[in-house]
């Protein structure tokens, strides 16, 4: 790693003050040698300047100091995509085994081909999954619609894959395989811009890539995964919003003292912090985009739409705060809130509903005609379009079906058994004898896709949330608590629904912010700037050994991730817990 690493822990201090009178307690402690410690400038509290990497690990290569700078300045770019590469290479390495229609599969890519014929989920035969997968394979398709229960922009994605290349495992797989790997590109750049470290970045995608539940969800074509690149896309918009806004508010800032040539320390002002107007937000608008099309592939998105819009409008209050705001919050409800509800809420529901579009285009969906019914003509909402009565109670429907649904399944798993991977999903199994399917092996051989993550990777995350908290209550370091905002949209929801039949594969959504806290406290293991050259080399090593242990893991379930052949001694041995089988 390069010496960029020790930015995570600089760019974690609290903000500091603005100048001026010491508290009580400073001056007290002054008459036994106390110094505050110095103030910075207002404007550099308001953009942290990325901290210049080393170029010595170059250096060690035998590049000359220019070689160096220009391999570190492009490291920025050229380390995720190297990461993404990797990951890709994973997810789309034979991606159409196994050649079969695995766990929820049988919904929907068949709704997502539908969608292509119709713009609306017609009837499948019952034997339409062998059909799919036979020898000529069969599309036993009818018009008739069929009734579903989530919105229908994450099967849309998926037709575009079956669109391309067929209607077979690879086509519709190839979609969610692809946004899994740029999942992965995101969360290299998030994880550079929010910790302020390339290294440290290029570490939280390198442990998505290796995170197997990750792995299992960009290799099979459920929506969850689906849901979470579109929630990783609206963080990183919103991050970038929140840098671009504080710079302009940075740059309106009057200055303390002129030092000549106008680049002199700048001061807090009321005026730029209670008054001033910060103009179009392009990347927030970006981010209710994503957010919406989040919500318009499963529900669940609703929950991170509600929290990073908060989120984003507590950004804006420290932002003037800091800018010398005496009422921040005042100033933010007169001047941000407004347009952060239409940027985010608004255009997300706006998004939502234009999912719908091929639905109400079609007129031959699931209680498409329901408002010409006599029970639609009745009610005070006549006057409404009939396609938007219809489409309000197809949602109060579906809304009742999920709260509603307790069906017993055998991988069903509490919410509260998640974080230690409890009870993981199999999607496909099968136990061929030997010279069958590729088994070598005389005692017989099993064929398993398990959804589980990489179990010394989520083990190690739940102390990593543990330090994230810790940052973000004792530090009031904002980036531990952007990153817990994202696992608890995610996670915590859940737990209002226990009993409701929920799976462990459903975590998926915050797997992303699992790596982030997972790298952030690799930062800190690796040691605050300006630790003695021991305690550096203790921490990499030590960061070294936990991410080699993860890798190694990750490579020590891949069979089980990827529906490999192995000998059954070699399947019980990876079953850890009973709960596992």
């Amino acid at each position: 790693m390069t010496s960029d690493t020790t930015a995570t822990d600089a760019a974690a201090q609290p903000a500091p003050k603005p100048a001026g009178r010491p508290p009580a307690w400073q001056r007290r402690l002054r008459r036994f040698g106390y110094a505050a410690r110095p103030q910075a400038d207002v404007r550099a509290r308001l953009v942290p300047a990325f901290p210049e990497p080393s170029g010595r690990l170059w250096a060690v290569f035998g590049a000359g100091p220019g070689a160096a700078a220009r391999l570190t300045r492009w490291s920025s770019w050229a380390g995720p995509l190297l990461v993404t590469l990797f990951a890709g290479v994973l997810r789309f390495w034979d991606l159409g085994s196994p050649r079969k229609v695995i766990f929820d599969e049988t919904y929907y890519p068949k709704d997502a081909w539908s969608l292509l014929q119709y713009g609306y989920e017609g009837t499948w035969a019952k034997n339409a999954n062998d059909a799919l997968v036979g020898h000529p394979p069969q599309l036993l398709l009818s018009p008739e619609h069929s009734y579903v229960v989530h919105p229908p922009m994450g099967k849309w994605l998926i037709a575009l894959g079956e669109w391309a290349f067929g209607m077979n495992p690879f086509g519709w797989r190839f979609m969610v395989a692809l946004l899994g790997t740029l999942s992965v590109l995101l969360v290299c750049r998030i994880g550079r811009r929010l910790l302020r470290s390339t290294a440290l970045g290029c570490l939280a995608g390198t442990l998505l890539a290796v995170d197997g539940l990750h792995f299992v969800m960009s290799r099979t074509a459920l929506l969850d995964l689906i849901v979470m690149f579109w929630v990783v896309a609206a963080f990183g918009c919103l991050l970038v919003d929140r840098d671009r806004t504080r710079a302009r508010l940075a740059a309106a800032l009057p200055l303390a003292e002129d030092s000549g040539d106008g680049t002199g320390p700048a001061r807090p002002d009321e005026a730029v912090g209670d008054r001033l107007r910060l103009g179009r937000r392009p990347w927030r608008i970006a981010a209710g985009l994503c957010l919406g099309l989040s919500a318009a592939t499963k529900w669940n998105g609703l929950y991170y739409l509600a929290a990073f819009a908060l989120m984003s409008v507590l950004w804006d209050v420290a932002a003037r705060r800091t800018a010398g705001a005496r009422r921040p919050f005042r100033s933010v409800l007169r001047h941000d809130v407004l347009p952060a509800f239409a940027s985010t809420v608004v255009l997300a529901l706006a998004t939502y509903l234009a999912s719908w579009s091929g639905w109400i285009a079609a007129k031959g969906g699931y209680y498409r005609d329901w408002a010409t019914t006599p029970e639609g003509r009745t009610g005070a909402w006549t006057w409404l379009p009939d396609w938007l009565r219809s489409l309000w109670h197809y949602q109060t429907e579906v809304y009742a079906f999920h709260t509603g649904l307790t069906t017993p399944h055998t991988y069903q798993s509490n919410p509260w058994s998640w974080l230690v991977l409890g009870r993981p999903v199999s999607y496909f199994y099968e136990d061929p004898k030997a010279g069958q399917d590729g088994c070598t092996a005389a005692e017989g051989c099993a064929r398993e896709v398990l959804a589980l993550g990489t179990p010394l990777l989520w083990w190690a995350a739940c102390f990593a949330l543990l330090y994230v908290l810790y940052r973000w209550l004792f530090k009031r370091d904002w980036r531990a608590g952007a990153v817990a905002c994202g696992v608890a949209a995610g996670y915590l929801p859940w737990f209002l629904y226990q009993e409701r039949t929920i799976f462990l594969f459903y975590a998926v959504v915050f797997v992303p912010f699992l790596c982030l806290a997972l790298a952030m406290m690799i930062g800190a293991i690796i040691g605050p700037p300006g630790s003695t050259e021991r305690r550096r080399t203790v921490g990499a090593v030590g960061a070294g050994v936990l991410v080699l242990l993860i890798v190694w893991n990750f490579l020590y379930f891949y069979p089980l991730y990827t529906g490999m052949p192995i000998p059954k001694s070699a399947w019980h041995h990876r079953m850890w817990f009973d709960t596992w089988v």
